[in-house]
């Protein structure tokens, strides 16, 4: 299956990847029409950038998560004309011994990518030859064919593509730069990265205008031409099981929105038909619901407003006690729980939740449930991740999380129809499990069908 495709990559995080690729899929969807958008890694934040440009959901590629075979099953069942995936940290920053499993690189070869390395120009000229040729060495296949600098002026690049030519011939090549920009066209970051897509105002009137700005800078046909260099892909059909139809709710609003598209897919591809609704807005649990999606996001920045929102916190607290199966998952947790920074939530589970001032939990885990419950017999593996500045007075114990290190530690709550926890989940990547959900739904949307 022929996948045009291509993989921007960082020196480092703050290199500026999030806005060199938003601007390439800008002035692509111009180019194209049909442009898709990819993450590498388990981060909720980017895609949502990914996804305001284009206007489609975008995909994660996490190789932590999925096997190479998912991996190429992901790409090829979200591909468009061409395909933007942008990376995650430095290159090669992953885990392991050598310190690159899980890495934007392993995706990269894994799926047979090219691969645009996204320089920060910044103080540097020459010297920037002896980054882009340390990484292109690292390994023996870096995929690395493309360059792409940032904070660059047109007479530094007039000159290093000079200089590129010399030293690197045809084997790497430069395909433009982003100029400084000013403050008001810049992304600002938090503790999780970058703020949301829907925290900024007029992100597409920024994006368009660091576009406009880009057009004779960057070059969008030799972009094309090194993802249509991109070998072929074969990938085996996904089985997904298709049941009986449910209605699955989900918060999603400024608050609870870290939910991966593909989760909420194998969903809908299951039979579910999705529905959102807004605790911000103060908005209850749609009465057609069979089940229910508490997602991630940052309730404790609009602790007072959901305290204060009580016909939502007290459906959602109704529904559960009526034996509504749900999924509630690092910020959604946090909202179940009695108080958060001293603020009335659902009061679902009795723990209280407060900002621990530094990295609570962070990376990659695998959670086994230590007893049955929502999502199948004790001894459930689960691939998960944390990342959270947060805590709570109890976080659960019903699993034994481990993460990469070895390390072991308690973790979340698991009932026959719950799963409430600060790790999230990537249930692509235990299909059982959205099974196991996914029946419950149905247990429930019966049970209530009978009264």
């Amino acid at each position: 299956m022929k996948i045009p495709r291509i993989l921007f990559a960082g020196t480092a995080s703050g290199s500026g990847k999030t806005t060199a690729v938003c601007t390439v899929e800008c002035l692509l969807k111009r180019r194209l029409g049909d442009v898709r958008a990819f993450k590498c890694g388990p981060d909720y934040i980017d895609p949502m950038f990914h996804s305001d440009v284009l206007g489609i959901p975008a995909t994660n590629l996490d190789p932590f998560f999925c096997d190479r075979e998912q991996l190429c099953r992901l790409l090829c069942q979200n591909a468009g004309k061409c395909n933007v995936m942008e990376g995650v940290m430095g290159y090669y920053d992953g885990t392991g011994e050598t310190g690159t499993d899980n890495s934007t690189f392993w995706v990269a070869d894994k799926t047979q990518t090219p691969v645009v390395l996204v320089v920060d120009a910044k103080g540097a000229a020459a010297s920037l030859l002896a980054t882009i040729e340390g990484f292109k060495n690292f390994v023996p296949q870096s995929r690395i064919c493309g360059v792409l600098f940032n904070r660059m002026n047109a007479g530094t690049y007039e000159r290093i593509c000079r200089l590129m030519k010399q030293r690197f011939a045809e084997s790497i090549v430069p395909v433009g730069f982003l100029p400084a920009l000013e403050e008001e066209l810049q992304f600002p970051s938090r503790h999780l990265g970058l703020v949301t897509a829907a925290e900024l105002q007029n992100l597409k009137q920024r994006i368009n205008r660091i576009a406009e700005r880009c057009e004779k800078t960057i070059d969008i046909e030799r972009i094309i031409a090194l993802a249509n260099t991109a070998p072929l892909m074969e990938h085996t059909k996904n089985t997904t099981p298709r049941l009986a139809p449910i209605h699955l709710a989900y918060a999603y609003d400024a608050a609870f929105c870290f939910y991966y598209h593909d989760t909420l897919k194998l969903f809908e591809t299951m039979g579910a038909k999705l529905l959102r609704f807004s605790p911000l807005k103060d908005e209850p649990v749609p009465p057609a619901a069979d089940g229910l999606l508490l997602g991630g996001g940052y309730p404790e920045l609009y602790a007072k407003q959901l305290g204060k929102n009580r016909i939502s916190a007290d459906s959602v607290r109704t529904a559960i006690e009526n034996g509504m199966p749900v999924i509630a998952e690092c910020g959604g947790f946090q909202y179940l729980g009695k108080r958060l920074n001293g603020e009335a939530m659902c009061g679902v589970l009795a723990h209280e939740s407060y900002n621990s001032a530094k990295l609570v939990r962070f990376g990659y885990i695998t959670l086994t449930s230590r007893k049955a419950g929502v999502f199948g017999a004790a001894g459930v593996h689960l691939k998960a991740h944390e990342f959270h500045y947060w805590d709570s007075t109890d976080s659960g114990g019903d699993f034994l999380a481990e993460n990469l290190r070895g390390q072991q530690y308690p973790a979340a709550v698991i009932t026959p129809t719950m799963y409430a926890g600060y790790p999230h989940l990537y249930l692509p990547a235990a299909r059982s499990a959205a099974e196991a959900f996914y029946k419950k739904c149905l247990e429930y949307k019966e049970k209530r069908n009978r009264k």
